[in-house]
């Protein structure tokens, strides 16, 4: 299958896996580039030798392209960035921040940068910066999130009406009926997070994991948006930040609730109760723990069920 993000990155498939933090480390990110999608590491919760590491375990692991995705807000991103050049890496997913800030460095380097938006107006932005290509993540999705809380089935038709670029979807996708719906859409791929997940290979603990399987609709909200939005699972800790709010908690509250190391100690560590759980909606969708590999070959086969069938109509 070739379009422009397989063309851009040189993979097979247009799938994108999700450099998600305590989650996607070398052996994920290896796992999915030799399965014929785009692998990426997860650098938001590495210190920089520990993202050496990874990069330098990756490439041995696998001869195909994968990237590394950078939070904008990484306290020090500058290190980050030196490693990124060193290692050679050539694919690098911005997200948090302005990408005006470090894409022309980075092109100049030779590197294909790629920016994770939740808006139009980030979006354009991004564009405007000379990036490569977009992400745009509807509000469904896991992790930290866009707070005007744009579904994804509304936020790619009207980021590909504006832009030139190649364009992602993110946000809800676990399976080839939603790519080939978002493809549909407008978008030229699409990137998954939760359902990798639920992947062997995830480096997140297996606790996390099976509650990620055994999720039901309804088990997860976007809250916390006056720090940075994160869409939860409903535990413990997210009854307590529900509390704090009904309680009229302020900013300053919240910081301190939220505290340091919530999301490794549920997500890495396994502590269901106290720690922070980040997930999509679509974890309703996502029955079983498989090697990311058959993940990739699943939504592929799904891709290609679906369009079949739709060729019926």
């Amino acid at each position: 299958m070739q379009n422009r993000i397989t063309e851009l990155f040189n993979i097979e498939f247009p799938i994108v896996q999700g450099g998600m933090i305590w989650t996607s480390g070398w052996r994920l990110a290896s796992a999915v580039s030799n399965a014929g999608g785009l692998g990426v590491i997860g650098a938001g919760s590495m210190y920089p030798d520990v993202l050496r590491e990874h990069i330098q375990k990756c490439k041995k692991a696998t001869s195909k392209p994968f990237g590394v995705n950078i939070p904008m807000l990484y306290p020090d991103i500058d290190k980050l960035m030196d490693i990124i050049i060193e290692e050679g890496v050539k694919i690098v997913f911005t997200s948090a921040g302005n990408p005006k800030t470090w894409t022309s460095f980075l092109k100049e380097k030779g590197v294909i940068v790629v920016h994770v938006v939740s808006s139009l107006k980030f979006a354009l932005k991004a564009q405007d910066a000379g990036v490569d290509a977009i992400v745009a993540e509807g509000f469904e999705a896991g992790g930290h999130n866009g707070r005007d809380e744009t579904t994804t089935l509304v936020l790619i038709p009207a980021v590909k009406e504006k832009i030139t670029i190649p364009l992602i979807a993110a946000g809800g996708i676990a399976n080839g009926s939603a790519m080939l719906a978002a493809m549909v859409l407008g978008a030229d791929g699409v990137q998954a997070g939760s359902r990798f997940v639920a992947s062997e290979e995830a480096s997140n603990h297996r606790s996390f994991k099976e509650v990620v399987v055994n999720s039901k609709e309804g088990d997860t909200q976007l809250t916390l948006k006056e720090l940075a939005p994160v869409r939860l699972v409903k535990n413990k800790f997210y009854n307590e930040v529900q509390k704090a709010y009904a309680n009229g908690a302020t900013t300053d509250q919240l910081k301190s609730l939220l505290g340091r190391g919530r999301a490794k100690k549920g997500m890495f560590l396994g502590d269901l109760e106290d720690g922070e759980l980040e997930i999509g909606q679509v974890s309703v969708l996502i029955h079983d723990i498989k090697p990311a590999g058959e993940i990739v070959k699943d939504i592929m086969r799904e891709f290609n069920n679906a369009k079949n069938q739709v060729a019926i109509f």
